[in-house]
């Protein structure tokens, strides 16, 4: 019986095989050597890692996901003279890993000003966005590490902190509490991410890296611990914040949260004006421009005063002060009925509608629109803060340019408060894939600039030919490095504009927008307050959007890989074009697309053909029957430059 069935199998495998053979078509000699290989590109072992418990192979949590949480008590002192911020941390940690934690490590960002931090040892002479400038030496002066009230046992390593606990933190729920006593002087230019700026009315102070932040311990990596150099940002757990921010009596303070305390900060005017911002959608002045030099624009009677603000379920906080601000609001009005509060907050050197006196109703429209279109804005206000800061983002607060004019300051707003979704609400790592976060709010922006006042700032129509020559030159590292592996002059390129883009074409090209929009709807709704790696996103946008994606984010996510698609011949049926064409395609690069063409007959008729991409799944060079009733003058592939095909001397075909 094993012989036979063994005999058999080898005749039926001889028949199949001649079939084969006899069906198989000679190499033409005229094709074209292609760097094309479909094994690579639709090759099915994409994921290293198959879903657990924690994280599901849908892409979504799994049953056991946990994560940790950092409430903070933080009571800091501005010292505008001298530029210093004195603080006490009281700082709750909640461990809700399956595993005890005997010990606890902190992030000391201020430390990357350091003139010996690693951050500085690594700034090419040519100088650098990261940093800080003229010689400033700043970092943490840490005074003490109680916890629980007991001095604790730590030990400081450039950004990074490591408190050794006197007893281990139990897991599922276990509890402990870190206070910390530290000073700092704030640098004019601190990375671009907070600083000093001097205007004709006082000091603005951008204040951000503030106080000591948790690491995140997570149940990818246990602790991430990758120290701040400058290029990379912030990977953060979520809580409660409690702030407490002391500042001279003629400063305006904004911060992220609600303001407690507005009695106590603002006279009884100002107090009207905020009640009435609250009601309208249109702008309303807080503190006038000519109220920014009348000491009666400030309550009288003392030094000092303390600002108090809230904000709950939050990655960070970050405050702006200054005696120089104009302060204007509006309201915001949310989908589910809740209304919220936009604020700016900007110098005289900065007014006028042609500036920063629409910046209340850019954040207002920016916010409106993100939260119908994607997950509702979760914060009770929206600041925005001028400075010398060309753009941050913060929970709940911004820091923008005060330089920045008409479209420039739509941008710029658009694009700060976008990260409210990404990262603020979708926590991903952005010390690792920065593309996760500015890649995102970039490919939002798009959307929200278009809809912007009937399309005020629309921009034109991306030429992605031009995209493709520009993204996709070889020495162009591939989106899936993390930011302090980039070239600088390759960080707008690779976290911003080419993850941006690549999620316009998988919108517009591949998916299409309904499909598109409900997975990355989808994606946010699932890992809002979470924190996601790039293959819960992959994972999801494929079981959502319910498409195998692998060979698109091999080529434009995880590898550098070119397009290029030749239209090669046209030939017709028996030689008579009335019986149809036979046009042949060739893939010659790495990447692998759908095909859109353009056939152009005598007669004038035009027609517009898609091809799935699953032509390439198995193949070279396609050649397919189009029903032709007269002769082809010309075929065109991608006539309209929405895919990224560098190479266009090889897109048309003319009889």
């Amino acid at each position: 019986m094993r012989y036979h069935l063994i005999a058999g199998f080898s005749l039926a495998f001889m028949a199949i095989t001649g079939l084969s053979k006899a069906q198989q078509q000679p190499a033409d000699p005229a094709a074209p050597v292609s760097k094309y290989s479909y094994y690579e590109a639709f090759n099915p072992l994409f994921y290293s890692k198959t879903g657990n418990d924690f994280r599901a192979a849908s892409g979504e949590p799994g049953a056991r996901y946990w994560q940790n949480k950092a409430d903070y008590q933080l009571a800091a002192r501005l010292n505008d003279k001298i530029n210093e911020i004195s603080g006490t941390e009281i700082l709750t940690y909640t461990n809700n890993s399956p595993q005890k934690l005997g010990f606890l490590w902190m992030q000391l960002d201020q430390n990357l000003f350091k003139q010996d931090s690693r951050g500085s040892a690594i700034i090419p002479l040519s100088g650098s966005r990261n940093g800080t400038r003229g010689g400033f030496n700043g970092g943490y002066n840490i005074k003490s590490v109680k916890v629980n009230d007991v001095d604790a046992k730590y030990i400081i390593n450039d950004t990074r902190m490591q408190i050794y606990l006197p007893k281990e933190v139990t897991p599922n729920g276990g509890q402990v509490k870190v206070k910390i006593e530290y000073s700092f002087i704030t640098p004019d230019y601190g990375s671009d991410r907070n600083g000093v700026q001097q205007t004709k009315n006082g000091k603005i102070f951008n204040v951000a890296q503030w106080f000591p932040r948790m690491c995140v311990f997570d149940d990818v990596q246990g602790w991430n611990t990758v120290p701040y150099t400058g290029p990379g940002e912030f990977y953060l757990e979520y809580g409660d914040f409690d702030l407490a921010i002391t500042a001279p009596a003629n400063h305006i303070v904004l911060a992220s949260g609600e303001l407690q305390n507005p009695q106590e900060v603002y006279t009884p005017e100002q107090q009207k004006r905020w009640a009435q911002a609250a009601q309208s959608d249109k702008t309303v002045l807080i503190r006038t421009a000519e109220e920014v030099t009348n000491a009666a624009s400030r309550p009288a009677g003392k030094q000092e005063l303390t600002w108090r603000f809230k904000i709950k379920n939050a990655r960070d906080a970050a405050f702006g002060s200054s005696a120089s601000f104009i302060v204007d609001a509006a309201k915001i009005n949310l989908p589910s009925g809740k209304k919220c509060i936009s604020v700016s907050a900007y110098p005289v050197e900065s007014d006028g509608n042609a500036a920063w006196g629409r910046s209340t109703e850019y954040t207002k429209k920016s916010i409106e629109f993100n939260s119908q279109k994607w997950f509702e804005y979760p914060y009770p206000v929206a600041s925005t803060v001028a400075g010398n800061v060309g753009g941050m983002e913060y929970p709940g607060i911004v820091f923008c340019s005060y330089r920045s004019r008409g479209a420039g300051l739509w941008g710029v707003n658009d694009h700060e408060f976008g990260h409210t979704w990404f990262p603020m609400i979708v926590g991903s790592n952005e010390r690792l894939y920065g593309w996760m976060d500015e890649g995102f709010n970039t490919f939002i922006n798009t959307l929200s600039t278009d809809a912007f006042n009937n399309g005020e700032y629309k921009e034109r129509p991306v030429d992605m030919h031009r995209v493709g020559i520009a993204y996709t030159r070889p020495e162009v590292e591939p989106v899936m490095t993390t930011p302090a592996g980039l070239k600088e002059r390759n960080t707008g390129l690779l976290l911003y504009n080419k993850p941006g883009i690549g999620l316009t074409m998988l919108r517009e090209q591949i998916l299409g927008p309904e499909r598109f929009d409900f997975a990355f709807r989808t994606y946010i709704e699932r890992w809002a307050f979470k924190h996601p790696t790039p293959d819960d996103f992959f994972r999801t946008m494929e079981n959502a959007g319910g498409e195998s994606l692998q060979w698109f984010w091999r080529g434009w996510f995880i590898n550098n890989w070119r397009l290029d698609v030749a239209v090669r011949d046209v030939k017709y049926v028996d030689n008579d074009a009335s019986k149809g064409a036979l046009i042949t395609l060739d893939n010659l690069e790495k990447m692998a697309m759908p095909v859109i063409l353009e056939i152009k007959q005598k007669g004038g008729k035009v027609d517009r053909i898609k091809l799935p991409v699953e032509i390439w799944e198995r193949n070279t060079s396609w050649t397919f029957k189009y029903p032709s009733i007269a002769e082809i003058e010309s075929v065109t592939y991608d006539p309209d430059k929405v895919l990224p095909d560098y190479n266009e001397a090889n897109n048309v075909f003319k009889k």
